[in-house]
């Protein structure tokens, strides 16, 4: 029997049952989930790090919704946030890369 103990997609549980075999499984309190939730980030980027798979990118975001809504927010209101953020300070196309600044006196 192999021992995971980490937070997983929803469907899970169900894709495990399909292949015959039994997933333990309980739902979490808030405090256990929002802990989870910043496991289940740093997870993911590793192994986006390790693989620079695009796939993982996309786990990589579904988790960040996931604590998005945890918190109370849409993911509207999210997309908002980044919008008004990136208006304000920018985005990252330009490829710039800040070495250091210097006092002009």
């Amino acid at each position: 029997m192999k021992v995971y103990n980490k937070l997983i997609r929803d469907k899970i549980p169900a894709i495990i049952e399909a292949s015959g075999k039994r997933a333990n499984v309980e739902v979490m309190s808030d405090k256990e989930y929002e802990k989870a939730l910043d496991a289940k980030l740093s997870e993911e980027l590793n192994e986006y790090n390790e693989d620079k798979d695009i796939n993982e990118l996309a786990d990589l975001l579904e988790v960040i919704y996931a604590i998005v809504e945890h918190k109370g927010l849409s993911i509207e209101e999210f997309e908002k946030i980044r919008l008004n953020k990136k208006e304000e300070r920018g985005g990252f196309k330009e490829k710039l890369i800040l070495y250091n600044v210097e006092n002009n006196k």
